[in-house]
């Protein structure tokens, strides 16, 4: 499995937000996410983290909160084509479900608070967020996404994506805790 592969479905999938209901995600077998709904979720997560980055970067006067963004905006727009292009090598478009619906509205509400902050508030408010939907990220990958995946490859490509998911939250944690100057290992 290439490394672009394993860093789009990671990235992607990264981008659940604190919004992010591990509820939703913890469905009995018959409720639990097809491949298809699957895509859908690492694909809502994947650009709902991308703009809430973006917010970042227009808003931060922190360079860890700045770096931090930027590593966001990156990581999954660099991913988001390789999840729609592995999406559509293995056959399959990605589809809405309850989950990925319940991301997106989570998010109208993320972006709002988001926009309504400034200065110290903000960038709190922004990492904890982040901290906390990395955190979700971690448990919904490997308790509901990976167990409900039936293609092998995606299922294989989201258990390669584990360690970025961590990489990811152990960032975010060292930024919230301000300890920035350890950052540029990250």
């Amino acid at each position: 499995m290439t490394k672009t592969r394993i860093l789009s479905i990671t990235a992607a999938a990264a981008l659940l937000t604190a919004s992010f209901t591990i509820g939703a995600l913890t469905a009995k077998a018959a409720d639990a996410p097809s491949d298809p709904q699957i895509v859908g979720i690492v694909l809502a997560a994947d650009q709902i983290d991308i703009d809430y980055g973006k917010i970042a970067l227009a808003k931060s006067k922190n360079k860890a909160v700045r770096e931090f963004a930027q590593r966001m905006v990156t990581d999954h727009s660099a991913v988001q084509g390789s999840v729609i292009g592995l999406a559509k090598k293995l056959g399959v478009t990605a589809a809405d479900s309850d989950v990925s619906g319940s991301l997106k509205s989570g998010a109208v509400d993320i972006t709002a608070k988001l926009n309504s902050l400034k200065g110290k508030e903000f960038d709190k408010f922004y990492i904890d967020n982040e901290v906390s939907y990395h955190k979700a990220v971690t448990d919904a990958v490997a308790g509901v996404l990976i167990p409900n995946a039936q293609n092998a490859e995606l299922k294989s490509a989201l258990e390669g994506a584990q360690p970025l998911f961590l990489k990811h939250l152990e960032h975010a944690r060292l930024v919230q805790s301000g300890g920035k100057d350890k950052m540029s290992h990250m």
